[in-house]
C-alpha cells in the first residue's frame, strides 16, 4: 500500500510540475511552430500512457496486495496463460499511440525539407570548434567547391577557377545575420567531424556529416539576437561551439553583407599577398579566416584560448607553474607549436598553423592594435617587412592551386615533371624537339600546360587563369625550388 501511495505522489507531483516548471520552451522565432505542436502531441500522448500505466501498476498493488492469513481474506494469483482479447486491445491501442507518435513528425519533416522556390541560400560550415558561413554573390549562385581544393586558405573547398565562386561571400566568424520574413535554405557542412547546427528559437537543427551537405529551410519572424549551438558531441571544446544569428531588416542584412569579403579577394589575402590592404588588415584577416577569434576573444571575454585583449606584453603563468612574457618570440611559438607553453586554466586544444613570417608579424600587429594606437603601429611597422616575398607569395599559390601534389620539389618522380633542378634545364617534349626552362617556357606551361608537353608525361594538366603578379610570384617559387 505504501508503494501505491507514492507512485500516485509521484504521478500527481509530475503533472503538475509539468505546468509550473521553469524549463518551458523558448519562444518561437522563425515559422517552425509546427514543430512545438508536434512535439506538444508527443507529449500528451506519453503523458497518456503514463497516467494509465501508473494507475495500472497502482491498481494492481492494491488489489492484488499481499495480505496476512487464509480464509476468504487470502488471495492467490491466477493463471491465465491465453487472452486474445486482452492481447488484440493492448496491441490496438499500442499502434494507435505510435502512428499518433510518427505520424505527426513525418509531416512536418516533410515540410522541413521540402524548400519553397523563392528561398534564398546559405552555406553553414561547421569545423571544430567554430563556425563559418558562405553567400552567395551579385551573381546569385553558388561556385563549386571540392574537397581537393580545401586547405587553410580556402576551408569551404572552392575551385578557385569557377568564375561563379568569384564573388562568393566569406563570413569567416561565428556570427550570421538574416533577413526577416524571408525564407531561406541552410546548406550544411562539415570540414572535419559531426558536428549539429541548432538554433533553439528557431526550432531547426540538423545533424552535419563529413563528406555530404544536409539541408533544412525557415523563415525567420522576429528581429533579434539568437544563440547559434552544436548539438553533437564534437571533442573537447565542443561546449564552446557557439555563435549567433541576428535578425535583422533587409537593409540592414544588405549592409552586413556588403561588410564582407568576397572569395576572390580572401584568397588574394591569403595567398598572392597582392592586395591594397594594410598589414594591420591582412592580420585581422588572416585571424578570421584561420579560426583564430573562435577560441581567442578580441574583448577581454572568456573564450577556450586566452583572450588577446589586454594580452601583449602580459605575463602569463603557464602549466607548470613558470612565468612567460608575451612578446613576439612567445606569440609565435604559440602559434607554430602551442603545446610547448600551455597557459595555466586551458585545454591543450590548439592545433599549430604553418605561417609564413610575414602573416605571423601582421597577425601579432593586429593583436598589439588591440590595446595601442593602430595609427601609430602601422606608422612604425616597416610594412615592407610585413608584406610576403615573392618566393612566399609563390610558394603559397602552389599550396593553393595544388601544384605540388603534381610536382615534387625534392626530385622525386610525382605526376608531373619535378621543380628541383627544373630551371635552366633542356626538357625533352612528345614532339621529339627540346626546350630550355625559362621564365617564358613556365608561363606557357602554366596558361596552357597543353602547348609543349615533357616527354614521359601525360598531358592531363589544366590550365590556369593566374594575373601577371601571381605568375612572377609563381615563377620566383620555382627558380628558389630548383636551385
Amino acid at each position: 500500500m505504501a508503494l501505491a501511495i507514492i507512485l500516485v505522489v509521484l504521478l500527481i507531483g509530475s503533472i503538475i510540475f509539468n505546468f509550473v516548471s521553469p524549463w518551458q520552451a523558448t519562444p518561437v522565432a522563425s515559422n517552425w511552430g509546427s514543430i512545438d505542436t508536434t512535439i506538444l502531441i508527443t507529449f500528451i500522448i506519453t503523458g497518456i500512457f503514463f497516467v494509465a500505466i501508473t494507475l495500472f501498476i497502482v491498481y494492481a498493488l492494491i488489489k492484488y496486495r499481499h495480505r496476512e492469513g487464509g480464509g476468504n481474506g487470502a488471495h492467490q494469483a491466477s493463471y491465465e496463460p491465453d487472452n486474445k482479447r486482452l492481447e488484440w486491445g493492448l496491441t490496438a491501442i499500442t499502434t494507435i499511440g505510435i502512428c499518433g507518435l510518427l505520424a505527426p513528425g513525418l509531416v512536418v519533416y516533410g515540410d522541413f525539407v521540402s524548400v519553397p522556390e523563392e528561398a534564398h541560400e546559405i552555406e553553414v560550415m561547421g569545423k571544430q570548434w567554430m563556425w563559418s558561413f558562405r553567400l552567395p554573390g551579385e551573381d546569385g549562385e553558388f561556385g563549386h567547391s571540392g574537397i581537393k581544393h580545401i586547405n587553410m586558405a580556402n576551408p569551404f573547398g572552392l575551385d578557385p577557377d569557377d568564375p561563379n565562386g568569384q564573388d562568393d561571400i566569406i563570413v569567416n566568424s561565428n556570427e550570421l545575420h538574416l533577413p526577416i520574413d524571408q525564407p531561406v535554405k541552410m546548406l550544411l557542412r562539415s570540414i572535419d567531424v559531426l558536428h549539429n547546427f541548432y538554433v533553439p528559437q528557431f526550432r531547426a537543427k540538423m545533424d552535419m556529416v563529413p563528406g555530404q551537405v544536409s539541408y533544412f529551410w525557415m523563415t525567420p519572424t522576429k528581429e533579434g539576437s539568437y544563440e547559434i549551438l552544436c548539438a553533437e558531441y564534437c571533442g573537447v571544446a565542443h561546449y564552446n561551439m557557439k555563435g549567433k544569428v541576428i535578425v535583422e531588416s533587409a537593409s540592414d542584412y544588405q549592409d552586413w553583407v556588403a561588410s564582407h569579403s568576397t572569395f576572390a579577394r580572401q584568397l588574394a589575402i591569403n595567398t598572392s599577398g597582392g592586395t591594397n590592404e594594410s598589414a594591420l588588415q591582412q592580420g585581422l584577416q588572416l585571424s578570421q579566416n584561420s579560426g583564430c577569434l573562435a577560441c581567442h576573444s578580441v574583448d577581454g571575454s572568456e573564450s577556450l584560448g586566452p583572450t588577446w585583449k589586454g594580452l601583449w606584453g602580459k605575463t602569463e603563468t603557464l602549466a607548470d607553474g613558470s612565468t612567460v612574457v608575451v612578446d613576439e618570440a612567445y606569440f609565435k611559438e604559440s602559434i607554430l607549436d602551442p603545446n610547448a607553453k600551455m597557459v595555466k586554466g586551458y585545454a591543450p586544444v590548439m592545433a599549430p598553423y604553418e605561417f609564413s613570417d610575414s602573416q605571423l608579424d601582421a597577425i601579432i600587429l593586429y593583436v598589439r592594435s588591440l590595446d595601442e594606437d593602430p595609427a601609430a603601429l602601422e606608422e612604425q611597422a616597416d610594412q615592407s617587412s610585413l608584406l610576403p616575398s615573392l618566393e612566399e607569395q609563390g610558394e603559397q599559390i602552389a599550396q593553393t592551386l595544388g601544384c605540388i601534389a603534381c610536382h615534387s620539389v625534392d626530385g622525386s618522380r610525382s605526376v608531373g615533371p619535378t621543380w628541383k633542378g627544373m630551371y635552366g634545364r633542356t626538357q625533352a617534349l612528345v614532339d621529339g624537339t627540346e626546350i630550355v626552362v625559362d621564365e617564358a617556357y613556365l608561363r606557357e606551361s602554366i596558361l596552357n600546360p597543353s602547348a609543349k608537353v615533357v616527354a614521359g608525361f601525360s598531358p592531363i594538366m589544366q590550365a590556369y587563369a593566374l594575373n601577371e603578379q601571381q605568375l612572377e610570384a609563381l615563377i620566383a617559387f620555382a627558380k628558389v625550388v630548383s636551385e
